[in-house]
């Protein structure tokens, strides 16, 4: 039977839980409701790799995250999947294309605007200029920490409405949502993402038909 290698990046912010999820993940599906202790996986083991059979056939699903030891700009992706940390709004806006320090301008005390300006990643625009099929290339977006969001967040919660509606602007295929440590949504996710990523082999593409779609 033939086997189908999906290549598969994860961009976001440092910290933003990338690595946690990606560790829950390797613990198995039945694992992933949080009740086993998560082991971390080694970023110089990139990438982390998962073989998954389906009536489809068999797949080799290669993740990678930006802190591969290569050079992740070097990569040539099947799907893209922007992570953010759902209790840092700085990671949300990153995400974006705009300029940060034009949006929430009344969520944002001083120092974090101050802050926004100089470290500005950009990572939707990052995926639009270094990969040349980018037209076709799907995009998920997800919110990690699920659990950590706060009531008590001085820079404003982040509800799923808003992280929906960042995605939509970016013209997203997907919005999810998760929480590696407790497992909220993990198997959800993780379906979500196989999903996607089989159907990059097919000709038809992982891109979402009618916009963004929320989990």
């Amino acid at each position: 039977m033939e086997e189908h290698t999906v290549t598969i990046l994860l961009l976001g912010d440092e910290r933003c839980g990338k690595s946690t999820l990606l560790s829950g993940i390797s613990q198995g599906r039945e694992n992933l409701g949080g009740k086993a202790p998560i082991t971390l996986l080694r970023d110089m083991d990139q990438p982390f790799v998962f073989n998954i059979r389906s009536r489809r056939g068999q797949y080799r699903f290669e993740f990678h995250d930006t802190s591969s030891p290569e050079n992740w700009r070097l990569l040539r992706p099947d799907m893209v999947i922007l992570c953010y940390d759902i209790s840092q709004r700085l990671s949300l806006i990153n995400l974006q294309r705009v300029v940060c320090a034009s949006l929430f301008p009344p969520l944002l005390p001083p120092d974090l605007l101050s802050s926004c300006d100089l470290s500005v990643k950009q990572w939707i625009k990052e995926v639009r200029t270094v990969f040349p099929s980018s037209d076709v290339l799907p995009v998920l977006v997800l919110g990690l920490k699920r659990d950590l969001r706060s009531e008590d967040d001085p820079n404003g919660i982040i509800y799923p409405q808003e992280g929906y509606r960042v995605a939509q602007e970016m013209r997203a295929d997907k919005y999810m949502e998760c929480s590696a440590v407790t497992g909220e949504l993990m198997a959800e996710v993780f379906e979500d993402i196989c999903t996607t990523a089989l159907k990059t082999t097919t000709p038809e593409g992982g891109q979402s038909q009618g916009g963004c779609a929320v989990l």
